[in-house]
């Protein structure tokens, strides 16, 4: 009886076979899940500073105008070219020790008004609005009658800034609640 042997070809063909194979198992098992771990990290750290900067300029936006806005782009045209956010950006707290500018540093390592526009997930706008009450106080003379209506509309009192990601939804105020104004949903 004689015993046949393979070529050694076919099992150079083999091990090179499986030695890709091996590569692919561990790519996909172990390195692309932690390079998607990494990067939903980044972006909901990103994010969340991206958020509280514009919670930041929301607040001084208050202060100047007495109301919030939800139009996104003044909001950063006010945050760029205001002489008021320029001095509390440039100011020092010589009681504290500490500089006054509210602005968090992104991760790039800078602070840049123009990224506050985008979500660094999937570049879609943040969403921002404000809310709009309306109350009505009618004024009766002793008679009873009717005598005038009086109508006040008052707008950005409050406001919500949420993430256009549907995954992740984290956001900032509250269009309905006083308790939550200026809170954000991580803290």
């Amino acid at each position: 009886m004689s015993v046949r042997t393979e070529p050694w070809y076919i099992h150079a063909v083999l091990y090179a076979v499986i030695i890709a194979l091996v590569y692919v198992l561990i790519r996909v098992a172990i390195i692309e899940p932690q390079q998607v771990i990494e990067r939903q990290n980044y972006i909901r750290t990103e994010s969340r500073l991206r958020m509280e900067n514009l919670r930041e300029a929301e607040i001084l936006w208050e202060d100047k105008y007495g109301s919030f806005t939800d139009n996104l782009d003044s909001l950063v045209h006010f945050i760029k070219t205001d002489t008021m956010v320029a001095n509390v950006v440039a100011g020092y707290d010589s009681i504290a020790q500490r500089s006054t500018n509210p602005f968090a540093i992104l991760s790039h390592g800078e602070f840049s008004p123009e990224s506050l526009f985008t979500y660094p997930g999937n570049g879609l706008r943040y969403l921002l609005g404000v809310d709009t009450s309306i109350s009505i106080d009618t004024v009766i003379n002793r008679r009873g009658s009717i005598v005038n209506i009086d109508t006040v509309i008052t707008i950005g009192t409050r406001y919500v800034l949420e993430t256009p990601d549907s995954n992740d939804r984290d956001k900032i105020g509250d269009i309905y609640s006083d308790a939550l104004k200026n809170s954000a949903s991580w803290e």
